[in-house]
């Protein structure tokens, strides 16, 4: 008898029931439908696909563009026993040659490809001698240029497709508009379609904005009055540090995180954290992607996101348990300014684009013609610096650039140096007796790094160099020209993030950029910005229903964010509550008035009701009480 779903969810997840929509989608799949799953964050999209992939003859292809999420599905399903490898930015030619003849001869049953590849000769050759049952797409929203994230990479999967006719398409994200969601079915030619979409909804989360002039201040009060795990984000890695300098003078347990720590570095920040040694980690949005701990009971973000779609993501790391968990925005005036500021000055010009382009291909020594499919580190701090370009301007050029195929960018993780000795025992054994000098390092890799002659291996300098009484630059030097002469393939390890041309380094006079599409994005991003900036300055709608409604969801008042709170309190419906402040601002915006008038003016509702709303009004930094004891409108 064949395993069924929840067979396979038990022996290698360990559960005996699925979570809402998991095993709808899951049957769609097996019966061959294309499928569209918008889940949460933290609602278990992954398994949505690893189980039809277990349970389908062949192989599963998953397309996904976080590195960093790739490397952690493949080191969790090879930890269940389950053969899984991925294809990225930065391996060597022949490393991806023997993973893709693993995936034609072997009996691998996942392989995670980043977009990019898939376009590749060598990727879509071996992709017809292949056995693939199952195609899933995740983070789907890149594929649509409505969405926050386009990436024109993914418009190449409608093309593999046409090599797999009778694969069916799982296609998956978190956060998509009814506008992307039409995008993906469209760009993904999907027939058959199922359209599965979970609640945005997180009941457990009370959604609350903090206005206040010092944050720091409110920061230590939030998190004295909340007990357990915090995750505090902040928009620069400098005030991540200046963050935690402060928590830890007042005596909390907490670390800071961010992509320009070594990696080893960060490893251990983010194992204290996980393993509760630390309680508060203060990062940049760097971190948190596939970091699955369940009991955050506090997100804070001292900063402004840039867009509803990262809020929504980065706050729904919170009470992934189901128990209770706050998600807090501060925010005052200067945020306001700020954001104003990033519309007006901090997109690049079209000729700023054209410029930073140069640039890139100038830090990278790029001749003009050359580096199609190179691979290069990107230090986005020294080039900032070398050129005089805002970090800001030259991430979001970059994405333009990557949106107008020219490069492809990843974030930053660390990938560790791999080797592979490409030569048999008997030219091995040859070379060591010619040249001895290399000998002690040639032992050094069949002794310690088991598997060397038959597989890339993952090797770490540094121990190597402690062993041989060496330094770390000598082994790498050794390494590196043992590679040259023919004799192992060594490709070194990744610590930052990386940029990749897809086409020829072109001068920048030449390229033909679509000012149409630069123009709409800028408009995308300024809308994205005053979705936050709204959602941040209300102070009469529920947040959970801003946030479900931005994502095209009907809702209810939640009952439990700063807003509805308040409500309670003043035992009023929003739509009363609404209409009384708006009846409240409209005479208020005319001239000043004392209480006794206000009342009279106002005359459809209680003055217990009025004077509760003057109340709010008042501790919310909306009206003012003056000299002559009459209100008046401040904002």
């Amino acid at each position: 008898m064949s395993a069924s779903p929840k067979d396979i969810l038990k022996q290698y997840w360990g559960y005996s029931q699925f979570r809402p929509l998991q095993e709808d989608i899951i049957n769609a799949v097996l019966e061959g439908n294309d499928t569209l799953a918008i889940l949460p964050t933290g609602g278990g999209k992954s398994i949505c696909y690893q189980i039809p992939g277990m349970l389908k003859e062949g192989l599963t292809i998953v397309v996904s563009p976080l590195i960093a999420l790739m490397k952690d599905q493949v080191q969790n399903l090879n930890k269940k026993g389950i053969k899984a490898i991925a294809i990225f930015s930065g391996m060597s030619y022949r490393e991806i040659d023997i993973a893709l003849d693993n995936c034609i001869y072997g009996n691998i049953k996942f392989l995670y490809v980043s977009p990019e590849r898939l376009e590749t000769e060598i990727f879509t050759e071996r992709l017809k001698k292949m056995k693939v049952g199952l195609l899933a797409v995740d983070e789907a929203h890149c594929i649509s240029q409505w969405g926050y994230d386009f990436r024109p990479s993914y418009l190449k999967i409608a093309e593999c497709r046409k090599l797999l006719p009778n694969t069916p398409v799982i296609a998956l994200t978190a956060t998509a508009t009814a506008n992307v969601q039409k995008d993906i079915t469209e760009k993904l030619t999907f027939k058959n379609t199922k359209h599965f979409q979970g609640s945005f909804e997180r009941k457990n989360i009370g959604y609350v904005v903090r206005q206040v002039e010092d944050k720091f201040s409110k920061l230590k009060e939030i998190l004295t009055k909340t007990k357990g795990t915090a995750i505090v984000y902040a928009a620069t890695r400098r005030r991540t540090v200046e963050i935690v300098e402060y928590l830890k003078k007042n005596k909390f347990s907490s670390d800071y995180y961010h992509a320009g720590l070594e990696q080893q570095i960060r490893s251990q920040k983010q194992d204290d954290w996980v393993s509760n040694k630390t309680r508060i980690i203060v990062s940049t949005n760097a971190f948190g992607m596939g970091i699955d701990k369940p009991d955050v009971r506090t997100v804070i973000h001292v900063d402004v996101p840039e867009s509803m779609e990262a809020y929504y993501q980065e706050a729904g790391r919170a009470g992934r348990d189901g128990q209770k968990s706050f998600a807090v925005l501060l925010y005052n005036i200067s945020d306001k300014l700020n954001i104003e500021q990033k519309i007006k000055q901090h997109y690049p010009t079209y000729e700023e684009i054209l410029q930073i382009y140069d640039s890139l291909g100038n830090y990278f020594k790029l001749a003009v013609g050359a580096g199609m499919g190179e691979t290069f580190e990107f230090d986005i701090s020294a080039f900032a610096t070398n050129f005089k370009f805002s970090i800001q301007k030259i991430i979001i050029a970059v994405k333009l650039l990557e949106q107008q195929d020219l490069i492809s960018a990843s974030e930053a993780v660390y990938i560790p140096s791999r080797i592979k000795i490409i030569v048999d025992r008997q030219n091995l054994y040859n070379y060591q007796l010619r040249f001895p000098t290399y000998d002690p390092i040639i032992k050094l890799l069949l002794r310690t790094v088991p598997g060397v002659m038959d597989d890339y291996m993952t090797l770490k300098e540094y121990d190597a160099a402690k062993i041989l009484n060496t330094h770390t630059n000598e082994i790498k030097k050794q390494l590196n020209y043992l590679k040259q002469v023919g004799i192992l393939d060594y490709v070194a390890s990744i610590d930052l993030p990386t940029v990749t041309f897809t086409q020829p380094r072109n001068f920048s006079k030449y390229l033909q950029l679509n000012k149409k599409f630069i123009e709409s994005r800028k408009e995308i991003f300024e809308k994205q910005l005053r979705s936050m900036l709204n959602y941040a300055a209300n102070k009469q709608l529920c947040r959970s229903k801003m946030i479900l409604e931005y994502f095209g969801e009907e809702a209810e008042r939640c009952g439990s964010c700063d807003i509805c709170l308040e409500l309670n309190k003043m035992n009023i419906s929003e739509l009363k509550f609404e209409n009384l402040f708006n009846a409240i601002k409209e005479n208020l915006l005319q001239k000043p008035i004392p209480l006794e008038a206000l009342t009279l003016y106002i005359s459809d509702y209680s003055k217990d009701n009025i004077l509760a709303m003057l109340k709010w009004l008042t501790d919310n930094g909306q009206i003012a009480c003056n000299e002559e004891k009459k209100f008046i409108w401040l904002h």
